[in-house]
């Protein structure tokens, strides 16, 4: 299954000085201890962690202390554990591919001054197309935004959304400046926002697209559909976000130690 790394026999490994004083809570500074070890892989996958009993006696911690690091440890996807035998260290999985948005989908080129302008928000009457998008019936009235995002007075980003309008609360611009479907959900809602579905396409852009974005008919564009969910399941905002195809590219690592290899990659195309 894996080598033991804790006792007699471990010298690299060692476990954590617990300051009990601290400000930090023990469990936090269990996991970022661990957290280190395997993002730097002095604890490699296979490698078993200590027992329950052995983290309680040799730390002077509780045992639900431990269950609590062992459970964000596994949530993380860095541990997991067989019954019967033990807690050991995941093979990192490199063959997934896990988007940041906010991070990732970014302009390679231009850094400069970010904008987000309403270009229209109005209560709209659901045709069939919207109302099967939110689980209405056809005609109901609900929330109709259209956002673009420039960056250097560029447009990078154009954003169609549509909520649920249930709390009739006002839209103000000057609220936009880091507007999301899910922010708009939450103030719009009576529904709180529990879980959102992303579904990225390629397309051509179409329909007004080309003119907000300044772009040529049928210009290579990315085509995502974001789909917002209460926690009941049921939905309560969709929208669809064009991206310039000549102005984004997505990134996406996995793995342990992802900042050396960000840090790394930095330096290559700074080179």
């Amino acid at each position: 299954m894996g080598k033991l790394v804790y006792g007699d026999s471990a010298d690299k490994t060692k476990m954590p000085e617990i300051d009990k004083n601290s400000f930090v809570p023990i469990y936090h500074q269990l996991f970022k201890h661990f957290e280190k070890l395997i993002n730097t892989g002095e604890l490699a996958p296979g490698d078993m962690l200590p027992t329950e009993m052995d983290f309680s006696e040799q730390l002077g911690i509780s045992r639900m202390t431990v269950r609590r690091v062992i459970s964000e440890l596994a949530a993380a996807g860095m541990v997991y554990t067989v019954k019967g035998k033990g807690t050991f260290v995941s093979e990192p999985k490199l063959d997934e591919i896990t988007f940041n948005l906010n991070q990732n989908l970014e302009d390679p080129e231009l850094a400069g001054e970010v904008s987000t302008n309403l270009l229209e928000c109005r209560i709209v009457k659901t045709d069939e197309r919207v109302s099967r998008r939110l689980g209405i019936a056809t005609g109901t009235r609900c929330l109709f935004c259209r956002i673009v995002t420039k960056n250097n007075n560029i447009p990078m980003l154009y954003k169609t959304i549509y909520s649920l309008y249930t709390k009739r609360a006002p839209v103000i611009e000057n609220q936009l400046k880091d507007m999301s479907l899910t922010s708009i959900a939450l103030q719009h809602s009576k529904n709180n926002p529990s879980r959102t579905k992303r579904v990225l396409m390629s397309s051509g852009a179409r329909y007004d697209e080309p003119e907000v974005l300044q772009i040529e008919p049928g210009a290579p564009v990315f085509f995502m559909t974001e789909t917002v969910y209460d926690s009941g399941n049921k939905t309560i905002a969709w929208g669809k976000s064009i991206y310039r195809g000549d102005k984004y590219r997505f990134v996406s690592y996995s793995g342990w130690n992802l900042e050396a290899l960000k840090k790394a990659e930095e330096e290559y195309d700074n080179a």
